[in-house]
């Protein structure tokens, strides 16, 4: 079975510019699920990035395989 490690929040260093969001997800009367994220700006920026290269990958595999059908 995995360890899961808590990061107390004193040994975590804060950023004045992260973002944080804390979440709590409730599966039936038996599960709950508990998470936290934390993002900078540039971070955000990043995803977006990497999101807008796969999208265009994608398109272009996409618009390949339709024109070796033809």
């Amino acid at each position: 079975m995995p360890v899961v490690q808590e990061e107390s929040s004193a040994d975590v260093q804060s950023r004045p510019d992260e973002i944080k969001s804390v979440f709590d997800l409730r599966l039936g009367k038996h599960v709950t699920l508990q998470g936290s994220a934390r993002i900078t700006p540039a971070g955000v920026i990043s995803a977006g990035i990497a999101v807008a290269v796969m999208a265009l990958a994608l398109g272009y595999l996409a618009s390949s395989g339709r024109r070796r059908r033809q």
